[in-house]
């Protein structure tokens, strides 16, 4: 279970370090051609979710590594299903409806959260 646990939460960790990055990082004609959603949002708010998706990424890795707090991964696994649904009522209210990738977030945090209770 550990070892599941590591390639899942390795691969969602990546997966929303680099799009977290690029939300802090990058500016809205930047980001547009990728996520189309940026119009709608406020910056501020897009550079918020980028930082709040680099500090899931870490949270997923980081406590289970250090043993301080692995709960926390559990948390951030948790915080990112959250996070998707959040992500696919945006893309629903949109004419965008793009919505195959963020079901696959989904169910891939939902595994890596159920996961992450090897830690606890």
């Amino acid at each position: 279970m550990t070892i599941a646990y590591w390639i899942v939460a390795g691969l969602l960790a990546s997966f929303y370090l680099y799009a977290g990055v690029l939300k802090v990082i990058r500016s809205r004609d930047l980001l547009r051609p990728v996520m189309a959603w940026v119009d709608r949002i406020p910056l501020p708010a897009v550079r918020a979710l980028g930082t709040v998706e680099v500090l899931g990424a870490v949270g997923l890795l980081l406590p289970p590594v250090t043993g301080i707090a692995p709960w926390l991964a559990l948390a951030a696994a948790i915080g990112f299903v959250l996070l998707q649904i959040g992500a696919i009522t945006v893309h629903l209210t949109d004419e965008d409806r793009q919505v195959i990738l963020n079901i696959g977030l989904i169910a891939t945090a939902a595994v890596t959260t159920w996961l992450a209770t090897s830690w606890l």
